[in-house]
């Protein structure tokens, strides 16, 4: 019993030591010589107390307010041990698209439907962001054209490159209802 409480006593001191060596060696360590081989003042000598980083750290804006939540860096320089490594956010880059139909990415559009007016036919797709855009035949996306419109889908004319940098067209169909097998 004696012997168990001992070692629980030995292993919190050395707990202890462990969190706090690194700020007791720190003070601890003389004052620097200067050229002239006078010791520096005392005040000089002082590191800076670790409270005042963390304090900076918290008042300071959040990475994640801003939007990124990638690599958190505290004021004391180390990656914050909460911020999860992998997240479930995909990095789609819609903040680097342009406004409107030229920003609509083919892969990720939606056909919510289609519509036969006088001139043609509109087509009403959306985006994973759940805005909703008129398209007809012959605009112009960003990464394509829109080819045909039908009243089941539509047809896009998608401009890609592949491993090597070779520029792909291909004909990407996306229907309203999408039958067994295939993507929407």
């Amino acid at each position: 019993m004696r012997l168990a409480k001992a070692t629980a006593n030995l292993m919190a001191v050395l707990a202890i030591c462990l969190c706090l060596g690194p700020a007791i060696r720190a003070q601890g360590k003389p004052a620097k010589k200067t050229k002239a081989g006078h010791k520096a003042s005392a005040a000089a000598a002082k590191p800076a107390a670790p409270a005042a980083p963390v304090a900076q750290a918290a008042s300071a804006p959040d990475a994640s307010q801003a939007g990124d939540d990638k690599d958190k860096i505290t004021a004391v320089g180390k990656r914050d041990p909460f911020v999860p490594l992998v997240t479930d956010k995909k990095d789609t880059g819609a903040e680097h698209l342009p406004p409107g139909k030229a920003g609509i990415v083919i892969a990720s559009v939606r056909v919510d439907g289609t519509v036969k007016s006088g001139n043609g036919m509109i087509a009403v797709v959306s985006n994973p962001d759940q805005r909703v855009y008129f398209i007809r035949e012959g605009d112009r996306l960003y990464d394509g054209d829109v080819e045909k419109i039908s009243l089941d889908g539509v047809t896009f004319k998608e401009d890609s490159k592949d491993a090597f940098g070779k520029p792909v067209e291909r004909i990407v169909t996306k229907r309203i209802f999408a039958s067994a097998g295939e993507q929407q």
